[in-house]
């Protein structure tokens, strides 16, 4: 009884003690799987942050400063723009929207190196591809609100319209060139989701095309006449591709992608304008066209005048060297074609003063030809430049006078300054911005004409001035080189000096561009106000208290954006109270300072050259 009393209660106890250590077991295996489960979910926690950080990371390098600011510019300008414009606003779209694809495509690509660009800046597609063609839309949104209050004529509507489209073909070209070019052997990375570029450009070109055609069926234009308009306007594309090439390569290192974009579809537009007249003329001489195969309209003898002369001086190089190749095959100075080649950088009185004849035969016999015969100009420009100087002796003469004194006196104590003092030379430059301001302020308000007639002359004179320096032509290609060597910063070189051209085309080319009806008191006021002002102010406050900084990259200071756009305002609210006090009630102050502040953050954010992009922005936004 009691042994098996003894072997029951063993059994109990081996079972509880097999039942305590299976329960152990169990338990040692459910702690364990929890602590797996914690180490996957914190695993795959990490890796979801990692993979956030990464897309945010990716998210922030594609939305930089530049690109924000770029978008709410369009963005804007498409707000703004009515439906009786929605062919072109469509189009200005899609030229955006590739010109975004284009820049991003060639960030860490190696299809553009070809391009010899300049150091420390991106690419600027998208920026350089936008400006010029949002000033025109811009100017057809103003021309469309004066033709509804019958203040001008459909043929205005019609050159404005026309300028859109060609300079929008420009810039379409030199983007399908730009992914074209995304595609060499062996590079994947240029490929835009997959789809080759080409794709992109085959349906830029359709796009382009088909808006483009109905555009001008809804003209009533008849279909061969929408047909020759066609295919003008995508001879300015193929011209462009043909001439930023060129410019790229000729000018190595001196301006970036956006920035030969911006200059090439400029003196495309600007040439193509010229052209199209004189085509105009012979084929309706030689075809007896009652009509011009182009839209062209109807320019200020002033426009005509500087038109001609500015063209005849940027076709003078070439020119030149065609005389000078035929002097020296007939004089024998050169002995090989090597030898012609270095001839260039050889300083002689003999191929100076060729220099000299060639100009003033440009000048006084070709120029004042090509007018006649294009523009129906009856009266040589130079008599004409003396005419209408001396039509107001007093106001003009006077004028002349102020501008002269105003020049020595900043140029000989800003020249001494630079050779004495120890200022940084970008603060020097910033007060040639204001001697700007001191110069063209009082004559838009009281001489404006007078004021484009000065503007061209004086671009003229740059580019004379800057022939003679890269050619080094005697007596004053050493002095002008010294001069400007003085002047200089990062962004000029050797080979091509392109401040000075800048401030003085970021100040003129809204003054040239609100000519005729403009319903905005301070378009012509953009280049200005924005460089002369805003821009000044913002280097010198920057400089001096700026410690907030924009990026960790940039110089750029929050203080000084601040400062560059109260002080734009401020100038503006004077400059309304100056013209007429009726001004400053009428204004739309809202989207004023819309405009102030979108100008003042692209000069914080963008790498690009501010004097060219920022007056043209500014003007476009000032239009709406």
């Amino acid at each position: 009884m009691n042994s098996r009393r003894t072997t029951v209660m063993a059994e109990l106890l081996y079972l509880m003690a097999l039942k305590k250590l299976t329960g152990g077991i169990h338990e040692e295996v459910d702690s364990h799987n929890c602590m797996l489960d914690r180490m996957h979910a914190k695993g795959s926690k990490l890796l979801g942050s990692r993979a956030f950080s990464a897309i945010v990371a990716r998210l922030a390098d594609l939305c930089n400063g530049e690109r924000v600011v770029v978008f709410l510019f369009v963005s804007c300008i498409l707000f703004s723009t009515p439906s009786s414009l929605a062919l072109e606003a469509a189009t200005f779209l899609i030229l955006s929207f590739a010109a975004l694809l284009a820049e991003i495509s060639t960030e860490g690509s190696r299809a553009l190196s070809q391009f010899k660009t300049r150091p420390g800046a991106s690419s600027g597609m998208l920026l350089g591809s936008v400006t010029m063609p949002a000033a025109m839309l811009s100017r057809l949104i103003l021309v469309s609100r004066a033709i509804s209050q019958h203040h001008v004529g459909s043929e205005d509507f019609s050159y404005i319209s026309m300028l859109y489209w060609a300079v929008s073909a420009c810039n379409f070209g030199a983007l399908i060139l730009c992914l074209t070019l995304q595609n060499p052997p062996g590079d994947t990375s240029s490929r835009l989701g997959g789809v080759p570029a080409s794709i992109y450009s085959l349906f830029c070109t359709i796009f382009y095309m088909c808006s483009c055609y109905m555009s001008l069926s809804a003209k009533s234009y008849a279909a061969w006449h929408a047909t020759m308009n066609l295919l003008w306007y995508l001879c300015h594309g193929i011209a462009t591709v043909a001439l930023i090439r060129h410019i790229l390569h000729k000018f190595p290192y001196c301006a970036s992608i956006g920035e030969a974009l911006l200059v090439t579809s400029g003196l495309v537009l600007y040439a193509g304008d010229m052209l199209a007249l004189s085509l105009s003329k012979i084929l309706s001489s030689l075809l007896f066209m009652e009509h011009a195969f182009v839209e062209y309209g109807t320019k200020s003898e002033i426009h005509m005048v500087l038109q001609g002369i500015l063209l005849g001086l940027l076709l003078f190089p070439s020119f030149y060297k065609s005389v000078l190749y035929i002097g020296c095959l007939l004089t024998s100075f050169n002995k090989s074609g090597a030898q012609l080649g270095r001839g260039w950088a050889y300083v002689g009185i003999s191929r100076s003063m060729l220099f000299y004849f060639s100009l003033l035969a440009m000048l006084i016999l070709i120029v004042p030809t090509w007018m006649m015969f294009a523009e129906d100009f009856h009266i040589h420009p130079l008599q004409w430049v003396v005419i209408f100087v001396f039509t107001e002796p007093l106001k003009r003469t006077t004028l002349c006078i102020y501008w002269i004194s105003v020049i020595c006196a900043s140029v000989f104590r800003f020249y001494n300054i630079s050779k004495q003092s120890k200022i940084e030379r970008i603060l020097l430059r910033k007060y040639y911005h204001l001697v700007a301001v001191l110069m063209f302020v009082p004559a838009i308000l009281f001489e404006p004409t007078f004021l484009d007639l000065a503007f061209g002359a004086a671009l003229a004179v740059f580019l004379i001035l800057e022939m003679i320096r890269v050619w080094e032509i005697w007596p004053l290609g050493h002095i002008v080189r010294k001069f400007m060597n003085a002047f200089t910063d990062h962004r000029d070189s050797e080979i091509l000096v392109i401040s000075h051209f800048s401030l003085l085309l970021g100040c003129a080319l809204p003054k040239w561009m609100s000519s005729g009806y403009n319903d905005r008191p301070l378009v012509p006021f953009a280049g200005i106000l924005s460089l002369g002002i805003g821009d000044t102010m913002a280097s010198m406050v920057g400089h001096k208290y700026g410690v907030l900084r924009w990026s960790k990259t940039g110089k750029k200071t929050i203080e000084g954006t601040v400062a560059g756009i109260a002080s734009v305002l401020v100038a503006c609210f004077i400059l309304l109270h100056l013209a007429s006090a009726g001004y400053i009630l009428s204004q739309h102050w809202v989207p004023l300072l819309l405009a102030v502040t979108l100008s003042g953050l692209l000069e914080a954010y963008t790498a690009q050259l501010d004097n060219a992009f920022i007056p043209l922005v500014f003007y476009s936004l000032l239009c709406l």
